[in-house]
């Protein structure tokens, strides 16, 4: 039993580290299928089977209670300073979410790993390009990617961190499937340049959201916060879901 308790409530600790929640997650995963070219879906079917690119986006982070898997830790976030770059970084023994993005990106395209690596990867690299669209997975020193600034969220306990992971977009009472359909659809020429950017554009577009992240008043955020940041939560998830697709149309396709 204590060890029951143990385990729950370290599930419970690590809640907070997580990207987007499930309905995020999902969401960028159900984009990213209809932007698939029918190679890359052929491919993607034969490796992960009857599991989709929305059920397998959440993977990463069910699979954090499982200490097989502890080195897998700083996979899902990385720290900048305010007016640094990831070049002066990239040696941080911590969050690694970008080295690993390039990384899996290239070891997929090569095809020179096992079956069970191709599946773990593929899974993986769906989660991360989810997460460094996630403005405080590309965090500031200091407060652990927001996890660390106390706030009220319609009156309840949270913070930042969590807020942007999934209290404005549970608020919402959309299922991730509704969450996706509710977006707009991004034009052909935004999709190109969404595309044509690299990874390291990605960080610096999650750190350009800073001033609007951290404008938390007195910290009891709700609808005027929602209001003024939902659109940039929308616009990260689909982002997230066309490049997720791009990078497995050119490892696959």
């Amino acid at each position: 039993m204590r060890k029951l308790i143990l385990l729950l409530f370290g599930c419970l600790l690590m809640v907070d580290g997580f990207g987007w929640g499930a309905t995020g997650h999902r969401a960028t995963g159900l984009i990213a299928e209809q932007y698939l070219n029918a190679k890359a879906k052929k491919r993607i079917r034969q490796i992960l089977g009857q599991e989709s690119l929305a059920m397998v986006s959440t993977w990463m982070d069910e699979i954090r209670s499982d200490s097989t898997y502890n080195y897998a830790t700083d996979w899902h976030w990385t720290t900048i300073p305010d007016g640094g770059s990831y070049e002066e970084v990239e040696s941080n023994p911590d969050g690694k979410v970008v080295m690993m993005i390039e990384k899996f990106t290239k070891e997929l395209k090569s095809g020179k790993i096992s079956a069970m690596q191709q599946v773990e990867y593929l899974k993986m690299l769906v989660h991360m390009i989810g997460d460094i669209h996630q403005p405080l997975h590309v965090g500031k020193p200091g407060d652990r990617g927001g996890n660390d600034i106390k706030v009220k969220w319609a009156g309840n306990d949270s913070n930042l961190h969590r807020v942007w992971d999934s209290d404005m977009i549970d608020d919402t009472k959309l299922s991730y499937t509704e969450f996706a359909q509710s977006l707009i659809k991004p034009s052909a020429e935004t999709i190109k340049k969404w595309q044509q950017a690299s990874v390291r554009e990605w960080a610096k577009e999650s750190m350009s959201l800073r001033p609007q992240v951290y404008n938390i008043g007195k910290g009891s955020l709700g609808y005027r916060y929602s209001y003024v940041n939902l659109p940039s939560v929308h616009e990260r998830i689909l982002q997230a879901g066309v490049r997720i697709a791009a990078i497995l149309n050119k490892i696959y396709g």
